[in-house]
């Protein structure tokens, strides 16, 4: 059964599919159009099986969906928002100054 999560869950989520580079590059990519797992991989340049867990991080998040099509799944964002929200972060100005990092980037992997 779904459910409606809170705004604290649907931002750490988001975060979550955010903290890779590779489920960012996806999004992106599903932000397009919607695309099929074995097109994404050649697209990215990744293992079928490293794509796999990434599309399954991102289904857990609740950003993307599968849609059967015949003997084959395509995937696709969840919702159209998210591809406006994807781009709203992407041009969104963000002030850094090049000598610092993030105090928890050596722990945490962040920045």
């Amino acid at each position: 059964m779904l459910t409606v999560a809170s705004d604290i869950e649907v931002l750490a989520r988001f975060g979550r599919a955010l903290a890779d580079p590779i489920r960012c590059r996806l999004l992106l990519a599903l932000r397009q159009a919607p695309a099929y797992p074995s097109d994404l991989a050649d697209a990215l340049g990744i293992s079928r099986t490293r794509l796999s867990n990434h599309l399954a991080c991102l289904r857990d998040c609740g950003l993307v969906i599968t849609v059967p099509d015949g003997r084959r799944t395509r995937y696709e964002l969840a919702d159209e928002r998210l591809g406006h929200a994807l781009d709203d972060l992407r041009t969104a100005v963000v002030a850094v100054e090049t000598d610092r990092t993030c105090v928890d980037a050596d722990d945490e992997g962040c920045c």
